[in-house]
């Protein structure tokens, strides 16, 4: 089983509650699956560039016109991309973990969707035959910790709606998600029973992800 795992979290694990999410769930999927090939992507060392005029015209002119050649320029805008995408394209399952700032994703995740959710490089488009992936991603296991309480279906909550917008276009709907809410403990005197909740549930979810994925090699 190939996983891609991509961080978004510039703390320490020790200071970081999404990565001590990620080391729950890793821990659980490896001791299950002695055969992952696991790929790090840690945001803060691999730093995207935002998404540029060059990038854009690199990925989206030539799927509207066929006969388009892209200038040097153009071409070294895509990269960045490139390099993320050989890992995106052979993974079986992404891992993303992250907090959540100001009711949504990173910007540094949100710039790394950006640069990899691109024609050409995860999926094909065209009027004849809409979205197809590039890609063979199954499942998206999504790592998230937050200062304040979220109920399901909470209009405040812009990081799960991207998250499935996004890679819903790009033909990826299995989306589990653990969420260690509550994490600030001015407001939350729970704030470690959360967190504990939310880490057993990261040991549970690897553990249905490795049994699909045993599943799916028979």
């Amino acid at each position: 089983m190939n996983v891609l795992h991509v961080c978004a979290n510039p703390k320490p694990t020790d200071e970081s509650v999404s990565k001590q999410l990620a080391a729950a769930f890793f821990g659980k999927l490896i001791e299950l699956r002695s055969d992952v090939e696991l790929v790090n992507t840690d945001l803060y060392d691999e730093k995207p560039p935002f998404y540029s005029y060059e990038l854009y015209k690199r990925t989206w002119y030539p799927v509207m016109d066929e006969s388009y050649e892209p200038s040097k320029a153009e071409e070294m805008a895509m990269n960045y991309a490139a390099r993320q995408t050989e890992a995106f394209n052979a993974a079986d399952v992404l891992v993303l973990t992250m907090p959540m700032w100001n009711c949504t994703v990173p910007a540094i995740m949100k710039a790394w969707m950006d640069q990899v959710l691109s024609p050409g490089l995860t999926f094909s488009i065209s009027a004849e035959e809409g979205v197809k992936p590039l890609h063979k991603i199954k499942s998206i296991v999504l790592l998230v910790a937050s200062g304040g309480v979220y109920k399901e279906g909470d209009e405040r909550d812009a990081l799960s709606t991207q998250v499935r917008s996004a890679f819903g276009f790009a033909g990826i709907d299995d989306i589990e998600i653990v969420w260690a809410d509550g994490q600030n403990p001015l407001f939350n005197m729970d704030a470690d029973e959360r967190k504990q909740m939310a880490l057993e549930a990261a040991a549970e979810i690897a553990e249905d992800i490795a049994e699909l994925e045993l599943d799916a090699a028979e």
